[in-house]
């Protein structure tokens, strides 16, 4: 990637890496499918515990996956050092319990579309990651970061005046920088040869932490599965084969195989898709602050992005 660096911090002289369809093929899965899980974990957790559902999630689609591994690429691919199982293990936690896990529990007090907007700012704080790591990001990025964070004010402001929780907020805030976080180590640390391995590993890491936060929240207690709701079985059979399975592993092949400054077009465009399924199908409202707001911070991130993708 030439001059400018890109937001992880890869040096100026790293080696290019090429845009094929293949990768406009997973960013599109990418777009689609990750703008509609907001709506798909709004309707889990009408009815389903947070951290446990999200934690089945993770680990029903960490088996799947494993044996879909296994069968196109043979037993041996499962295979990784403890170093890779290790890192894999870390940006799990970071990725899936931290940045999934918070906007779960987010959501059973969040609109969806409020949610992924809040996400939105992950092009953000990857800019600050990569600033506190020694890189010196161009002028016009800086600007396209306050211009963002200019846009999480007027988005936070229904909880600063009681119309949403502002606990749901922060949580999403809160799981954004985790998010950031993941994507940023896992493009610096070593990583199972065959990247759908480390989907695995990474969604075994945070679908047990899932479970493990959600009995210590004492979320199993008087837990009665006949009260879960259809339309909340469905969704979490959605979130595990499209969501997590497709979604995910899209998302961790881009990782390696794409410009992050590129990855992370995405955040840009699934809050788009959320604010609009959550209109549509949950009828969620489109007040001032979350349209204005939301303009603003896709803005701000249109501007990191574009200025991250010259040279």
């Amino acid at each position: 990637m030439s001059t400018p660096a890109p937001l992880t911090g890869r040096p100026a002289t790293a080696p290019r890496l090429r845009i094929t369809g293949a990768v406009w093929t997973a960013l599109g899965l990418v777009y689609v499918v990750w703008g509609s899980t907001y709506l798909g974990i709004r309707i889990v957790v009408q009815t389903m515990p947070p951290f446990l559902s999200a934690g089945v999630r993770f680990l029903a689609a960490a088996l799947v996956l494993a044996v879909v591994v296994a069968c196109a690429y043979g037993p041996g691919a499962l295979r990784a050092t403890r170093a890779q199982i290790g890192s894999a293990f870390l940006v799990g936690l970071l990725l899936v319990l931290g940045g999934n896990g918070l906007v779960v529990l987010a959501e059973t007090s969040l609109p969806s579309g409020l949610a992924a907007l809040l996400v939105a700012a992950v092009p953000m704080w990857l800019v600050v990651l990569r600033a506190a790591t020694g890189d010196r990001p161009p002028a016009r990025t800086l600007a396209g970061v306050l211009v963002g964070f200019a846009g999480l004010a007027v988005l936070t402001s229904p909880g600063l005046s009681g119309d949403v929780r502002l606990s749901g907020v922060l949580l999403v805030l809160a799981a954004s920088v985790l998010w950031s976080l993941g994507s940023f180590s896992g493009s610096k640390l070593p990583a199972p040869g065959n990247p759908f391995t480390g989907s695995v590993y990474q969604m075994l890491a945070g679908g047990t932490g899932g479970i493990l936060v959600g009995l210590l929240r004492g979320e199993q207690h008087g837990l009665d599965p006949g009260s879960f709701s259809t339309a909340s079985w469905l969704a979490l059979g959605y979130l595990v084969l499209i969501g997590s399975v497709v979604g995910f592993t899209a998302y961790t092949w881009l990782l390696r195989s794409a410009p992050l400054s590129l990855v992370s077009t995405y955040a840009y465009v699934n809050p788009v898709v959320a604010v609009a399924l959550g209109a549509l199908i949950l009828d969620e409202a489109l007040t001032w602050p979350i349209v204005l707001g939301g303009a603003i911070v896709v803005a701000g991130v249109v501007v990191i992005v574009s200025t991250e993708r010259r040279g």
